[in-house]
């Protein structure tokens, strides 16, 4: 087969898209439902995860892991453990991590395992020929400590806060607005420390050929990933190659290299076999990225006419010593509600505990809930009916910058939102409607999540038999990524899906974002867009014509009357596109975010305190919606994960030394079936924001998630007559409010 012909296009996002040339494509595949390409795999058990397909002589390693909350690692039981049966090495090397990278880091977080921050802190691995022989020696490993515990920080009321400039802002004089307000609310709420708990552990196989790496781990961001590891290892870059095909959840527990990675990679060069590495479900807990617990302060009033004069939100959060990343809690509270007097700030505590990390929508998901039920507090002191007391308040342009929304379909999403729910049926009195033991009530929350681009490239081959093959290292995380790219590939080239083939998650692909803060269907869609775009130019040229009169459906190249099959245009060539998207001052010139409003029903027994959620109603604007099955899937579990927010989730540490207390499925609740009623979903389809990207879409799998636990604290207010202000609200709370 002759070399392909190579095309480029990049396009760097300086203005808004005017050409809307998704709408303008033909083959009519874009925003439908189609289902997952990867899906007959996934089901039937053939698609190939981290920990699966070792490679012939695949050791496995196992955790030594820290058992003080802080001090230095004096010595180990290495001889007796080298003693045990299968095992090959115990290995303490300065090149492992104290804790996993966060996400587009590029450079290998901390390392060096002898000094201790956390209990559950890996500081050895065991590695042996079988999988229980590596787990038995590593149970059986002794440290010796030079023991600072007494020194360790556990609980946020003995943190040390600093107060980073980058997240502090003010206009106006707040104090004044509040004294002169005609109705002011100053509450505190708490949100504690939560884990990402996704499906597939993680985990990594290694091994080394020709001084060159390969690595099949669970990650999200094998460009950024790939740095870390080649960093922590002190080799080049082009040493490294990650393999992540498909990954079981992550959250974004899994945007940065963990131990795992390394370990398996160290352990590997070591031994000069496969070394495998999956985490234990206690030692996920234990080891990777938790949630930053929270403590807020909201300080909000308004006129007599509802209408908010000012806002106040400062949020206390925590992570490691060192570490860069705190929880941006109050990232949505700057643009979503009116009120010229606002103060926002932001304090880092550091703690002894795991570290904190992002997890879905890091900010908007513990923030926004917070901030919009104190809105309903407000309404409720001011005499409105909390939807109305919203739609007052929704302004024209970004109150704290002056700049333009790129676009802003809030007030539709709760107008929708309120007629779809039957909202007009909400019980005006708080607490005065039951049904026998259990109170009834409705609640509603904004549902806002920051929008962005991240820079990505794509390759896409059309090949001579006309079908089309398309690579990025882009991750699909049980997103949709597979989908999404298949389809705008399909739509682009005129292609029925099944002549698309797309190919992920392998770093020595073209560079993508990754999957992380919604940015990857847009970022990694639009380099897609690009590349096929490019391929568009050559076929035009080919029929002599200028791409914008170009039409292909179906296989079929169409200009003007003249109308050819494309395996007959292309005349056994190859022709492949690389397409690159690059942010730009479109970025900063405006607000970007993504809209929803949620709606809420839920029943309160008022004999066991008990909350059953019955209604869970959500509209949302994300731009264009690229496949309406998998964005609806990514609401019903961000919706999930909302009321597993509201209702369940919460780490607890021992205040003594930082202990997991609930480090398994069993003692950390998530919703499950029974928890889960029937959800509502409208997708806005006629949405579009042409600041975003070329395609005019946005990001959308977190954006459900961010308010859900709004919505349901503020329908058990509804329900009870009280006001629950520590997240989750478990049954001995209301019981205890219920007397």
């Amino acid at each position: 087969m002759p070399e392909p012909i190579e095309l480029k296009l990049d396009h760097r996002m300086d203005l808004p898209d005017q050409e809307d040339l998704l709408d303008r494509m033909a083959q009519g595949v874009i925003s439908t439902p189609m289902d997952r390409p990867e899906g007959p795999l996934k089901v039937s058990g053939t698609a190939s995860y981290a920990d699966e397909d070792h490679p012939p002589g695949t050791a496995y390693g196992w955790f030594v892991r820290a058992n003080i909350a802080k001090g230095w690692v004096t010595g180990l039981n290495t001889k007796e453990l080298q003693t045990m049966p299968g095992v090959l090495a115990v290995i303490r090397d300065d090149r492992m991590i104290r804790n996993p990278a966060q996400g587009g880091d590029a450079k290998s977080p901390h390392q060096g395992p002898a000094e201790i921050f956390y209990k559950g802190q890996p500081i050895a691995l065991v590695v042996a020929e079988t999988f229980e022989q590596a787990r038995d020696a590593g149970l059986a490993a002794r440290a010796e400590y030079k023991d600072s515990s007494h020194k360790a920080v556990i609980l946020p009321a003995q943190a040390k806060y600093e107060e980073p400039r980058s997240k502090q802002s003010s206009q106006g004089n707040l104090d004044r607005a509040m004294k002169k307000a005609a109705f002011s609310v100053d509450v505190e709420y708490d949100t504690p420390s939560m884990s990402h708990a996704a499906m597939e552990p993680h985990a990594a196989v290694a091994w080394w050929e020709d001084g060159r790496l390969t690595l099949r781990g669970s990650y999200q961001m094998l460009n950024s990933n790939a740095q870390e590891l080649a960093d922590a290892l002190g080799v080049s870059v082009k040493k490294v190659r990650i393999l992540s095909r498909y990954v079981g959840g992550g959250f974004g527990s899994k945007l940065g290299i963990g131990h795992e990675g390394v370990g398996a990679a160290i352990a590997a060069q070591k031994l000069g076999r496969p070394v495998a590495i999956a985490l234990h479900r206690r030692q996920v807990f234990e080891a990777t990225h938790r949630r930053s617990e929270t403590r807020q302060r909201v300080r909000l009033c308004c006129d007599a006419d509802g209408h908010l004069t000012g806002i106040g939100h400062e949020a206390w959060v925590s992570n490691l010593p060192g570490e860069d990343f705190s929880e941006p809690v109050t990232q949505a509270t700057s643009f979503t509600w009116a009120g010229e007097n606002r103060e926002i700030g932001h304090y880092i505590g550091r703690l002894n505990l795991t570290g904190a990390g992002s997890m879905r929508a890091p900010g908007e998901a513990v923030g926004v809930p917070v901030t919009d039920a104190a809105m309903d507090e407000l309404s409720e002191a001011a005499g409105i009916d909390p939807v109305e007391f919203r739609l007052r308040n929704i302004p024209e342009t970004d109150p704290s910058t002056g700049k333009p929304f790129s676009s802003n379909r809030l007030a539709d999403c709760i107008r929708i939102g309120a007629e779809r729910f039957g909202w007009s049926e909400r019980p005006k009195v708080p607490g005065s409607r039951r049904e026998g033991e259990w109170l009834i009530g409705f609640g509603m929350s904004a549902i806002i999540r920051v929008n962005m681009l991240g820079d990505s490239t794509a390759r896409v081959t059309l090949r001579p038999d006309g079908t089309a093959l398309v690579e990025t290292d882009m991750t699909d995380i049980g997103t949709g990524s597979y989908s999404v790219l298949t389809q705008i590939a399909a739509e682009m080239l005129g292609l029925p899906p099944e002549r698309v083939t797309t190919v992920l998650g392998d770093s020595d692909l073209p560079p993508s974002i990754g999957s992380g803060g919604s940015r990857g269907a847009a970022s990694s869609g639009s380099s897609v867009m690009l590349a096929a775009r490019a391929l568009r130019g050559k076929l035009a040229e080919r029929m002599g014509c200028d791409e914008e009169e170009l039409t292909l459906k179906d296989g079929t190249v169409i200009a003007g009357n003249r109308q050819r099959d494309l395996a007959d245009v292309l005349a056994g060539d190859s022709l492949q596109g690389t397409g690159t998207i690059r942010k730009g001052k479109a970025e900063d010139g405006h607000r970007q975010s993504s809209w929803g409003a949620e709606f809420c029903e839920v029943a309160v027994s008022s004999v066991t305190g008990e909350v059953h959620v019955r209604r869970l109603s959500g509209v949302f604007a994300a731009g264009r919606i690229l496949n309406a099955k998998t964005a609806r899937s990514q609401c019903m579990g961000g919706m999930i994960f909302g009321i597993g927010q509201a209702l369940h989730e919460e780490v607890f540490h021992d205040a003594r030394d930082g202990s997991f207390m609930n480090r398994d499925l069993a003692e950390y609740h998530v919703p499950v079936n029974l928890d889960v009623p029937h959800m509502d979903i409208e997708l806005l389809m006629d949405d579009r924001d042409p600041f975003a990207n070329p395609m005019q879409a946005k990001g959308i799998g977190e954006l459900a998630l961010c308010g859900t636990a709004g919505a349901i604290v503020n329908a058990i207010a509804n329900a009870t007559g009280h006001r629950f202000r520590s997240f989750p609200v478990t049954l001995d709370k209301v019981l205890e409010k219920l007397g």
